[in-house]
């Protein structure tokens, strides 16, 4: 039966702690009895104020207990460490040693989590937390379509409102990123790790939250994969000329991420990431110079921004002679709102790092540094892509392509851009695979004698194999075996959805709408406000007493989460309901365009990746 205390903003009712069959449960209210490695792997009866007492004793910890190692300079941002101590650990050396074995064991089963002392749990959980802040600068940068999509976007919007549209998505993104950790800082600690954006629902608001997230998560991280397929295909195609059938130009990188795909943990990624967006820089300034030398590549013309917005803009005459170059100060063509907005979801691609902030900052030895990196990380991405993308309109205007690099007419310049880009292309997507499959990141120290314990447990792996049927974690032989088979099939999966799309923009545009735009725009603030009105409501009388285990409130219910929405500053609630309600209504308005898009597209018969012809090959 429900009670007062089940209709607080938290589940679980505070005047049940002390019951033997909470003991048991591992109930609310229980920490000094039933231990956090005894919890369920994720326990409805842990309180929010549960979890904030031990936030705020981790960050202490972290201000009290510097990490040890030399100072970070400029060099070891531009070149991180591939590996690295974690946060220092507490205890004497056994509890340290003893503590490193925790990863040999199925942590996921709940009689092998009772043999694991309170230090052992805590110290896996510090020893886990090894990326630098560089490294962190470098996966957010990693990205797989941003400044190669962002040409296109200024090509459907024009100059003023793409970048207008593009700066105000900018500074939003950022901000999203405050208010993300912001709640990490307040809900994560050693005893209870928040490992990604499923458990920030969790805690928030329960399994509806968790399982939401998690699923569109897994939805995006599949699509990534399957739009590097398919780009990958094209340049692939383009660069042997159209020669090789183009569904097994799309299968060669499907089976590549076979075997990426099997590397199970991402300390390795840190130095790829960063090998990645170096590459991207070198095709950014290569290609700059192969389209100030070139005209646009005509030939592809039924693909480019022009041919989305107005087909007449890009149809040759009746002498072969193509349109010249134009541009627009404002929208191209006012008649065609929604390839304009189908246009702006693809410069959405350049901010859809949020998605994995949480991810990032768990895996961080001193989570404060996040912010220094992401808003280096927007800030880059901002000035970079922007000068790119408006450089390359200016030279390309409606016939540009997106990725961009496929529009180099010089078959030369063309195919190095390709080849750079599928290179490039292939680490995100083992990245995103990776992370699709497992849910998580994992950096491990270089001694494999020291890999300690994996404590993420979100998207499909942890979420499933783990949380159902008590599957070991990745670290474990059997979990080895299991990710060796479901990585082909993952890949497998992208391809077929990616297959299937016949418009690379509209595909794209579906899931920067559905998708991305959600996790950078939408869901921080709907976190954030849930997450500022159970802090806020919290009284000086009130919270978690570890020394009883008991969580004090003394109202629940409507009276409660007002109190929590006018107290401290109520304005940033305010401002979250404001900002939720635009980033829906955006979300909408970009999801009703890629649908009238690919409606036009699937109305005449289109190619896809299970034929041997290329999209690019108009003379097929």
């Amino acid at each position: 039966m429900a009670t007062g205390g089940n209709l607080a903003l938290d589940g679980g009712d505070p005047r049940l702690a002390g019951s033997s069959d909470d003991s048991i449960l591992g109930g609310q209210g229980l920490s000094s009895y039933t231990k956090p490695q005894m919890r369920l792997l994720h326990d409805p009866r842990v309180s929010f104020e549960e979890y904030h007492y031990y936030a705020q004793r981790a960050r202490r910890e972290e201000l009290e207990q510097p990490i040890e190692g030399p100072t970070k300079g400029f060099l070891s941002t531009i070149l991180p460490s591939k590996s690295g101590k974690g946060a220092q650990a507490q205890g004497g050396d056994s509890e340290k040693r003893r503590s490193s074995h925790v990863v040999a064991a199925n942590i996921s089963d709940k009689n092998t989590r009772a043999h694991v002392t309170d230090e052992e749990w805590t110290n896996a959980s510090r020893a886990a937390r090894t990326a630098t802040m560089g490294a962190i600068f470098y996966l957010i940068t990693t990205d797989i379509l941003g400044p190669f999509a962002l040409p296109y976007a200024f090509a459907t919007t024009g100059w003023g409102p793409g970048i207008a549209l593009y700066t105000a998505f900018g500074f939003m993104a950022g901000f999203s990123g405050w208010l993300l950790y912001n709640i990490f800082m307040g809900i994560d600690s050693h005893e209870f790790p928040c490992k990604s954006y499923g458990d920030m629902g969790f805690r928030l608001y329960g399994h509806v939250g968790r399982y939401g997230l998690n699923i569109l998560q897994a939805i995006q991280l599949l699509c990534n994969v399957a739009v590097i397929t398919i780009s990958n295909g094209e340049a692939l195609s383009e660069a042997t000329k159209f020669k090789l059938c183009y569904a097994v130009c799309c299968l060669i990188w499907a089976i590549a991420g076979f075997f990426v795909g099997q590397i199970r943990t991402l300390q390795k990624f840190g130095w790829l990431a960063n090998f990645a967006i170096w590459i991207n820089l070198l095709i950014i300034f290569l290609t700059m110079g192969f389209i100030a030398h070139s005209p646009p590549l005509y030939s592809a013309s039924g693909s480019s921004a022009g041919y989305s917005i107005n087909p007449d803009l890009v149809t040759p005459d009746a002498a072969g002679n193509y349109p010249p170059v134009q541009h627009s100060a404002g929208l191209p063509d006012k008649s065609n709102f929604g390839a304009s907005v189908n246009g702006l979801m693809q410069a959405v691609y350049s901010y859809g790092g949020a998605m994995l902030f949480p991810e990032f900052m768990a895996e961080m030895k001193r989570p404060k540094d996040f912010l220094k990196a992401m808003w280096s990380a927007q800030i880059f991405i901002y000035v970079v892509y922007m000068l790119y993308g408006l450089y390359w309109y200016a030279y390309q205007g409606q016939y540009t392509q997106t990725p961009s690099y496929l529009g180099v007419s010089h078959y030369s310049w063309q195919t190095a851009g390709n080849v750079l880009a599928m290179v490039s292309a292939l680490i995100a997507a083992a990245l995103y695979g990776n992370i699709g499959v497992k849910g998580e990141l994992a950096y491990f120290p270089a001694d494999d004698d020291q890999c300690l314990a994996d404590f993420a447990f979100p998207v499909l792996y942890n979420n499933i194999l783990v949380d159902f049927f008590n599957a070991p974690p990745l670290t474990h032989r059997t979990g080895k075996i299991l990710w060796a088979f479901i990585i082909p099939a993952y890949w497998s999966l992208a391809f077929v959805v990616g297959a299937a799309i016949p418009d690379f923009a509209g595909f794209t545009g579906i899931v920067s709408a559905t998708c991305i735009l959600q996790f950078t725009y939408t869901f921080p603030p709907m976190l954030h406000l849930a997450y500022n009105i159970r802090k806020n409501a919290i009284r000086e009388d009130e919270g978690f007493d570890p020394a009883t285990g008991n969580v004090i409130r003394h109202d629940s219910g409507i009276k409660r989460a007002m109190r929590g929405f006018m107290a401290g500053k109520w304005y940033l609630n305010v401002w979250n309901v404001i900002y939720l309600g635009g980033a829906l209504a955006t979300a909408g308005l970009g999801i009703w365009a890629a649908v009238e898009n690919l409606i036009a597209i699937y109305a005449e018969p289109q190619l896809n990746a299970y034929g041997c012809t290329s999209p690019l090959d108009v003379s097929a």
